[in-house]
């Protein structure tokens, strides 16, 4: 029997899974890699780290497995949109990866939107924000001149990693679309956004469709990960849109609901929804799109919770179980890097509060949980004031998404049903990705009929629910509050 093979690189970790041609899982495995936050609001990650994990996460997926290498019959990588990392003349990294979380480019952004907001929203389908390349490469720009000099290559994360295994430089147009430098109608690089990041079209990559062969393992690639030289390699696409694939959500109106280190509910329709709240991609689907809102720091939330103040998940989450809906009046706002769906405002700061004496690291580890479902339900708000919810029930997505917790509090805030899978992880999408490529699968759809194993369905309790709504307006009112009081600190320059 051949296999597929996708491989996922997230905010924190990289995850494969190995999966025979009739549609099973048969393998999967985890390597975790730095992120680093050298100064407030900076996110990077270093290009070494992402190689090495993917050495030792191959190595030991095929450890658990008794597959060989030359049975893989191909291999498709995905990664955080936008993600990037410039290269000089020989491909080498001129500095680390800016993660598309990453904040610095607050100016920039503001300067871009004001002059060239609705020339960029025309051809990109995005308003300006820090999370984008474009305003990224404008800061690198200003403060990094002379690495900016040297710059002859840029890529994006899985694009470095597949360059890295075949040699071959290209992305995809998903990902392309994220960079703020494409043209989303024409599926080219735009040469009005290209002259505002002052860089030129050879410096980008060649696009191609997800499931186009972009190459073959190389020799010293094989020495390096395991892999069998000649092992065709798949252009890929980007998490999000694998992760929509790898959800069974490949009809318009069908939804995702994603807790992973960013939030998002995305909606499956037949063309974007340009606006500035939302993040507009196409579907690796022919013809789909799958616009959804941010949260910016969902799981990225617990998980900087957990490294701060200790304890294991498994632990965090049963004390907080024991805590009432509401945590006793503590609220919280996970905006660590600003906020995404509905400000677009990088300034805002996560916040708790509401601390009484009375409250335990319980009610913390709760309100947290709370305070991300609460966002994801300002996302909902917006999506029903566009007129692109879908409904009652979303499939839901994420690392986030395994604890049972969590996924009653996302149920009771939004008041949907939230149907689990048996994964729906990004690594899972890549694999069906190759297996359309390679032909084991006829299609998107024939693709999720033979891969996806739905598990359980998490319902809405009627009187948490209330309790939410309820709440949700003190939620709103509390970042009223508190949103010109940073807004006046970033004046100060505090």
């Amino acid at each position: 029997m051949n296999y597929l093979l996708g491989i996922d690189f997230g905010g924190s970790s990289t995850k494969a899974t190995l999966l025979d041609t009739a549609g099973s899982i048969v393998a999967e495995n985890t390597v975790a890699y730095p992120t680093c936050y050298p100064q407030p609001g900076y996110c990077e990650q270093r290009p070494e780290d992402w190689e090495r994990a993917l050495s030792d996460n191959v190595t030991g997926l095929l450890e658990k497995c008794s597959v060989a290498a030359g049975d893989i019959l191909a291999v498709a990588v995905d990664s955080a949109t936008h993600t990037w990392v410039m290269c000089d003349e020989n491909f080498e990294p001129l500095r680390p990866a800016i993660h598309w979380t990453d904040s610095r480019a607050v100016r920039q952004a503001g300067l871009l939107e004001r002059e060239y907001g609705e020339l960029i929203l025309e051809k990109s389908f995005h308003r300006p924000d820090p999370i984008w390349t474009l305003p990224q490469l404008l800061w690198v720009k200003e403060n990094e001149p002379a690495l900016f000099a040297r710059m002859r290559y840029l890529f994006f994360e899985k694009d470095y990693i597949r360059f890295r295994l075949t040699g071959v430089y290209c992305t995809d147009y998903v990902e392309a679309q994220g960079s703020m430098l494409f043209d989303g109608v024409r599926r080219e690089w735009s040469r009005e956004l290209l002259a505002l990041a002052g860089i030129s079209e050879a410096m980008l990559p060649p696009v191609c469709a997800p499931t186009d062969m972009a190459g073959r393992i190389t020799g010293q690639a094989a020495r390096r990960t395991g892999l069998q030289e000649g092992t065709y390699v798949i252009c890929g696409a980007t998490d999000t849109a694998l992760e929509v694939l790898a959800a069974g959500a490949v009809h318009p109106g069908d939804m995702t609901v994603k807790l992973a280190t960013a939030g998002r509910i995305c909606v499956v329709t037949d063309r974007p929804y340009p606006d500035r709240f939302l993040m507009n991609y196409p579907h690796v689907a022919e013809g789909l799109w799958y616009p959804g809102t941010g949260t910016k720091a969902a799981a990225g939330s617990y998980r900087w919770y957990r490294d701060t103040f200790g304890g294991e998940y498994e632990v965090l989450n049963r004390q907080a179980g024991k805590i009432p809906v509401g945590c006793d009046g503590l609220v919280y706002h996970p905006y660590l890097n600003g906020e995404l769906t509905p400000y677009g405002d990088p300034v805002l700061c996560g916040s708790f509060v509401g601390i009484r004496a009375s409250h335990t690291k319980a009610h913390f580890t709760r309100s947290v949980l709370e305070g991300v479902s609460l966002s994801l339900l300002h996302s909902k708000k917006a999506l029903e004031q566009l007129g692109i919810f879908g409904g009652p029930r979303a499939t839901i997505i994420g690392g986030g998404a395994q604890g049972e917790l969590w996924r009653q509090i996302t149920a009771d805030c939004l008041g949907m049903e939230l149907v689990k899978t048996r994964s729906s992880d990004s690594s899972l999408g890549s694999a069906m990705l190759a297996g359309i490529a390679s032909g084991v699968f006829s299609s998107c759809k024939d693709a999720v009929k033979a891969c996806i194993r739905e598990e359980g369905v998490t319902t809405p309790i009627p009187e948490n629910r209330e309790k939410y709504e309820r709440l949700f307006a003190e939620y709103v009112r509390i970042h009223d509050a508190l949103a010109p009081v940073y807004h006046a600190r970033q004046e100060e320059g505090i």
